[in-house]
């Protein structure tokens, strides 16, 4: 559900489907494809970091970073830790703060949704995908100074809503640590974890 929803979230191409998971090409400079692996094996890991050459090759492996790290060869950047939540789909109707607005539009498949101040000033984004029974909820964000205002709630619980008006029952994403702390209060619910990384060889170790 996640890859069916990311892809279209982000305009990538379809998952071609591997042994072990799937390859996504994203064409760009330092984002070329990425393996992600729903199961990773220490064999299967250890074959394509010894395959890859190409900078900006990303890996996705739903497993704990300490599972994963001795597998891996030089050149290889961990990202930040990051989980992989769902939660049941309902109708939602949240209240946007004095002071703010709130903007939402749909376009290729993705519905996005924008929080201003009343001058017009950026507070708060996110977007989400629905395909068929899922969505993928993607990119969520709050401008610093306006944190702990409610804004990032509003955001998700837009984007829910939204979800669930398409015909989705289950929200699908991956969170940072901060972006699991509230989604937890939203209902969302942990699965698994995700180590994410990439492949940036060093002059020494190319």
């Amino acid at each position: 559900m996640w890859v069916d929803g990311w892809i279209v979230s982000r305009g990538a191409s379809d998952p071609i489907e591997q042994p072990w998971g799937w390859t996504i090409d994203m064409g760009q400079a330092t984002h070329v494809s990425r393996h992600v692996l729903p199961a990773p094996r220490e064999a299967d890991v250890r074959k394509i970091v010894a395959d890859t050459s190409a900078p900006g090759t990303w890996l996705k492996l739903f497993a704990a970073e300490g599972t994963v790290r001795p597998w891996l060869g030089p050149g290889w950047q961990f990202d930040q830790v990051a989980c992989l939540m769902t939660v049941p789909l309902a109708p939602e109707r949240p209240e946007v703060p004095a002071g703010y607005t709130l903007t939402r539009w749909t376009r290729g498949g993705v519905t996005r949704v924008l929080v201003r101040t009343s001058e017009g000033h950026f507070a708060a984004r996110g977007q989400v995908a629905a395909t068929g029974r899922s969505a993928v909820v993607d990119q969520i964000e709050t401008a610093p100074g306006h944190r702990r205002r409610g804004l990032g709630a509003l955001v998700m619980r837009t984007l829910q809503d939204t979800a669930h008006a398409a015909g989705a029952t289950t929200g699908v994403l991956v969170a940072t640590p901060d972006g699991q702390a509230l989604y937890s209060t939203l209902g969302w619910t942990t699965h698994s974890p995700m180590t994410s990384l990439w492949f940036e060889p060093s002059d020494s170790s190319s």
